[in-house]
């Protein structure tokens, strides 16, 4: 199963216990997770070190992180040198766009992308914005805290199939058995990746924008509607498998 994390996993920026406690459900029915985030690096870090995931996709798909013993392990989609010049460049190039906008508060932990915190904007700015970005030259993303914006031929989605296909799993076996839950517009690509797609509730103001929406919609938001989706399918394994 692959995540997003900001008000999917999260509710209100927090972790709920129940929240955790789905993914250590998860993690004990033998479903492998996989945070799959606009989040930064430092927070993919403890995502993999602290959690019961199996791997984290950070920064847009920027990386795939994992962990051994108490070593965080990084694989960059192209070049770690590389796109850490493209940022700093993009960085420089999107300062004098922002206005009343302002970084987001973990830049500093990125290695790859730029973030801009737009909680409490109108979605005309945040569009604006995002244009701007553009036409100079940005891939970008929103989620529901952040426009997420980089240089390169990347996303969620095509780092998530890079994953799949280093563990073995193409083609059919991808329909069958891979599933992702997210609530935002950057989370188009994994909507189409994937048949088995869920929503939580939260998703309802976005699924205009989105050319895939997900199959499946929780009746709970964020967090809560993401247990409520854990459970849904840990009780279909249970009822497919044979005693």
């Amino acid at each position: 199963m692959f995540t997003d994390v900001d008000d999917t996993l999260t509710t209100g920026g927090r972790l709920l216990p129940q929240t955790f406690q789905a993914l250590w459900d998860l993690h004990d029915a033998g479903v492998s997770v996989i945070p799959v985030t606009g989040g930064s690096a430092g927070w993919c870090e403890h995502m993999v070190r602290a959690w019961p995931v199996a791997a984290a996709i950070g920064e847009s798909g920027a990386f795939l992180m994992t962990s051994k013993g108490n070593t965080a392990q990084i694989q960059f989609w192209e070049d770690e040198v590389l796109q850490a010049r493209r940022q700093q460049h993009h960085l420089e190039a999107v300062r004098p766009l922002l206005g009343e906008f302002r970084f987001a508060h973990d830049q500093r932990l990125r290695v790859a992308d730029v973030a801009i915190d737009i909680v409490g904007k109108a979605r005309s700015e945040v569009e604006a914005l995002a244009q701007q970005i553009r036409e100079i030259g940005g891939t970008v993303a929103i989620s529901s805290v952040h426009i997420n914006t980089w240089i390169g031929a990347y996303n969620k989605q095509t780092m998530s199939e890079r994953l799949l296909a280093q563990w073995g799993i193409m083609a059919q076996e991808i329909t069958d058995t891979v599933s992702f839950v997210g609530d935002s517009r950057n989370d188009a690509p994994m909507f189409a990746m994937v048949t088995k797609s869920f929503g939580v509730a939260n998703i309802g103001p976005v699924l205009e924008h989105l050319p895939t929406p997900p199959r499946w919609i929780s009746t709970g938001e964020a967090g809560i509607g993401f247990v409520e989706i854990a459970q849904a399918i840990i009780a279909a394994r249970t009822a497919s498998t044979p005693l």
